[in-house]
């Protein structure tokens, strides 16, 4: 009896946990789940959904220089140290910080005293020995005289004229020691060796000043100027056929939109630095205006060629994908294919590339919603961004373009 009523309770306990799960399994979803209910969407993107506004531009067709930029320090081609050559006081001071001077032009005058007693007494020096040849030279007149009426030997002669050779000599060393006494008087006026403009003048009037000390002033050349600038190795080819070619054209952006300056590629280093990988590379500049000077940075541009007939997008039209680089082409259908491209040269906005042909429609924005196939609709470049939300399609932002 009592086995025959748990067997029946059992039975029923089954039951309802049978029943129970039943009802849940069929209960539809709500709030009280847990579970938001669905709403449906529609995919933006995919051959078969609604059409996606996009901007596009066309593909054009011009040539385009192949530039490289760097940055570069502006240098004097010539800069000169101007420092006595011997110890002395200085006399007078001829020109003034700042100023422009000629090559040859007159700075510093120095206490020349003691060299020009000595240039005056190498003169005294020569006129003696002259004095002392035209004497050696009249015996030798009378010993010829003697010796063709046989009154001395031709040994006397002989003495005679060596007397007379080693008179002239001496006149010659005289004249030499004149020279040397004149170089040591020339020390005492510095005289500009190059054109250009003076630094800061550190001596003044009454200073004493010796080869080894601070330089007197510092002479600028100015105009023309160099800009000196690092290219990376790859580049290297191409920075050679430039300067072999005859230079090409380099332009110099001044800071702060001050404009661009033109110039030529002059010099190009024969050494690769190891521990950066680039070469030094100089650009000569005309500087009437002095818009460049000495120390200063400036951005370089250098055009080492042109592409002819290249295809130009713009560089925000190129999608970087697992694949490479893609753009999204418009048809003639109004759909959209994902088009592999190569980038033969980027710059600014715009990038010359490979893959794609003059004039064919190229997706510019919108791109996030396309997929290849996918229909679209071409909304003015111009466009704002309110004008682009109301007129754009209710679609949902689809996958990142696969090609």
């Amino acid at each position: 009896m009592k086995k025959s009523l748990i067997g029946w309770v059992a039975v029923a306990v089954l039951v309802g946990v049978g029943a129970g799960y039943a009802y849940v399994r069929g209960k539809p979803a709500g709030p009280a789940d847990g579970v938001a209910p669905a709403t449906a969407t529609s995919a933006a993107s995919g051959a078969g959904g609604p059409p996606v506004s996009v901007t596009t531009v066309t593909v054009q067709k011009r040539d385009v220089p192949v530039v490289l930029e760097a940055t570069g320090t502006v240098s004097a081609l010539n800069s000169v140290d101007i420092r006595p050559q011997v110890a002395a006081v200085i006399n007078k001071v001829h020109l003034r910080e700042g100023q422009f001077v000629s090559a040859g032009q007159l700075l510093f005058t120095l206490d020349a005293r003691n060299d020009e007693v000595n240039v005056a007494k190498a003169r005294a020096q020569l006129a003696k020995d002259q004095a002392a040849l035209a004497d050696a030279e009249r015996q030798m007149a009378r010993s010829r005289d003697l010796f063709a009426q046989n009154f001395i030997s031709q040994s006397a002669v002989d003495t005679t004229q060596t007397l007379v050779d080693s008179q002239r000599a001496v006149v010659a060393s005289s004249r030499a020691a004149i020279d040397a006494a004149q170089v040591g008087l020339s020390y005492s006026r510095i005289k500009a060796p190059s054109a250009g403009r003076a630094g800061a003048i550190n001596v003044f009037a009454g200073s004493y000043v010796q080869p080894s000390a601070t330089p007197l002033v510092t002479i600028t050349q100015l105009d023309p100027i160099a800009v000196a600038f690092s290219l990376p190795q790859r580049n290297l080819g191409a920075a050679l056929a430039t300067l072999r070619s005859g230079g090409g054209k380099v332009l110099a952006v001044l800071p702060e939109g001050a404009g661009t300056i033109a110039g030529r590629l002059q010099f190009v280093d024969n050494v690769v630095e190891a521990s950066s990988g680039s070469v030094r590379v100089k650009a000569e500049f005309a500087n009437k205006e002095e818009r460049l000077w000495p120390g200063a940075f400036v951005a370089v541009r250098l055009a080492v060629q042109t592409l002819k007939d290249a295809s130009v997008i713009p560089q925000a039209a190129i999608i970087q994908s697992p694949r490479g680089k893609v753009v999204y082409v418009v048809d003639a259908s109004a759909r959209v294919a994902a088009r592999p491209v190569e980038v033969v040269h980027a710059s600014g906005e715009d990038a010359a590339v490979t893959g794609v042909r003059p004039g064919e429609r190229v997706v510019l924005e919108g791109r996030q919603n396309l997929r290849p196939g996918s229909p679209v609709i071409d909304r003015p470049a111009g466009e704002s961004a309110a004008g682009r939300a109301r007129g754009a399609s209710p679609a949902a932002p689809g996958p990142s373009p696969a090609p």
